[in-house]
């Protein structure tokens, strides 16, 4: 079977296809650490059902007043059903677990490596044979994210490996779920079908919570609450959006290349407020990412 090799977006498409990436790597670099900060007091999944939740009926009030169809349409349920899995279920329970383990800025590192697995399944899926820039560009960014982890300030813990095989395994189906989306996009108005992928894929998250956990949601703070409604609202609606948005408009390759920078979004917000320490590493980190994606989104 053939596959379409996608063409060049005009340069306005491309233009804002940046600016979404843009605005999707701020608001996911930043939901790292209010995730940890919610972390202390609430346990994983009871967290993710809680704000995934949120976040569905957010969205799904907003493809209501949009004017679009909210029913799935016919023939819809199976591909629904497998991004949801891939985009939110193993993202939203795969990370949260992984943040039991490790510190928010190592967490965050050890997950986007998912480039590089998108690089590899965009090849044979979508027909995106990586050109020398962009393998380039990946060797810059992937040399970012081995600099902060050689610098010490990131280390793994001490019985730490199951929170980094959590991490691999959500880096590795979140993009394979962005290949697919991009191979096979879903029939649907572009919220409602955001709305209905969060809302099935907290399905499993809401049953684990409710066989393994007790949370006691009266221990929480005030900045406790906003960091969940920053999660609910920017981490996982507005970003996704943006992301879904973007991944239409630009290369799978370059699309997933620009998720460098949210490792570093991610160190840099985890040391601003969770006070952990910024050093030369991350400076050498920084300085690396952002070349490599440059050098990815001028190809």
């Amino acid at each position: 079977m053939s596959v379409r090799v996608e063409r060049a977006q005009p340069a306005a498409g491309r233009a804002e296809g940046l600016a979404l990436l843009l605005f999707t790597v701020v608001g996911w670099g930043l939901n790292w650490p209010a995730l940890k900060l919610v972390l202390e007091h609430l346990p994983p999944f009871s967290m993710r059902t809680v704000t995934a939740a949120a976040g569905g009926t957010i969205v799904m009030a907003m493809a209501a007043l949009r004017g679009e169809r909210l029913a799935p349409p016919s023939g819809q349920w199976r591909r629904l059903t497998l991004a949801a899995f891939l985009n939110y279920t193993s993202w939203l329970g795969f990370v949260s677990v992984s943040l039991v383990w490790l510190p928010a800025s190592t967490a965050v590192i050890i997950t986007y490596t998912m480039p590089v697995w998108a690089m590899c399944l965009a090849w044979p899926v979508l027909g995106e044979r990586p050109r020398a820039s962009h393998l380039m560009g990946l060797a810059l960014g992937i040399g970012g994210v081995a600099a902060v982890l050689d610098g010490g300030r990131a280390a793994i813990p001490p019985g730490g490996l199951p929170g980094v095989a959590c991490a691999l395994a959500a880096s590795v189906l979140f993009a394979l779920g962005s290949v697919i989306t991009k191979r096979a996009p879903l029939s649907m108005p572009p919220f409602a079908a955001v709305g209905w992928q969060i809302l099935i894929g907290v399905v499993p998250i809401a049953v684990l919570a409710l066989l393994l956990e007790r949370p006691d949601f009266g221990a929480l703070a005030l900045h406790d609450w906003l960091a969940l409604a920053y999660t609910a609202f920017v981490g996982l609606v507005l970003s996704y959006l943006c992301w879904f948005r973007a991944l239409k408009l630009l290369p799978a390759s370059v699309a997933t290349a620009g998720t460098l920078l949210v490792p570093l979004v991610g160190v840099f917000g985890s040391g601003l407020v969770l006070g952990e320490p910024i050093g030369p590493a991350q400076l050498l980190a920084l300085a690396l990412t952002i070349s490599g994606v440059a050098l990815v989104a001028r190809s």
